[in-house]
């Protein structure tokens, strides 16, 4: 008996545990290196209220691990879209490759089309979401 690997389902998962990486990696960036404080001096300093770092930092961090576990994929990539239009309208005005100075707009705009893409494709193989989903049926299944 040959057991057939899903690769889609493969690539769905690579995509979101990559993503939520990334998340994470950007919180943690804040976090570390530059403060909180200092991301709220930087956030005023491109015309953004410095409140909202104390937003969007939790929110990446937050979805991150929820990216990386599978957990509510399609609602948590969709939550953090305003995240990443944000950063995209801050790297606008300095071109479209993000090694210019002050980095670009590519690779924002790029994380945009990834969530969209990962809101639309769903969670892939090893998420939680699935094992949810798995005991939902099973408890639908002895009803």
């Amino acid at each position: 008996m040959q057991t057939r690997i899903d690769t889609t389902a493969l690539g769905i998962a690579l995509l979101r545990v990559t993503l939520g990486v990334m998340f994470i990696a950007h919180a943690l960036l804040k976090i570390v290196v530059f403060t909180l404080p200092g991301t709220a001096a930087f956030f005023e300093s491109v015309g953004l209220p410095g409140v909202l770092a104390y937003l969007v930092t939790p929110m990446e961090l937050l979805g991150g691990v929820a990216l990386v576990a599978g957990l509510k994929t399609r609602w948590v990539s969709l939550a953090l879209l305003p995240v990443l239009i944000g950063a995209a309208s801050v790297h606008a005005g300095n071109g479209w490759v993000f090694s210019a100075p002050n980095g670009g707009w590519e690779y924002p705009v790029y994380l945009v089309i990834a969530a969209l893409a990962q809101a639309l494709l769903g969670s892939g193989a090893f998420a939680l979401d699935n094992l949810r989903l798995r005991q939902h049926a099973l408890i639908g299944q002895t009803a």
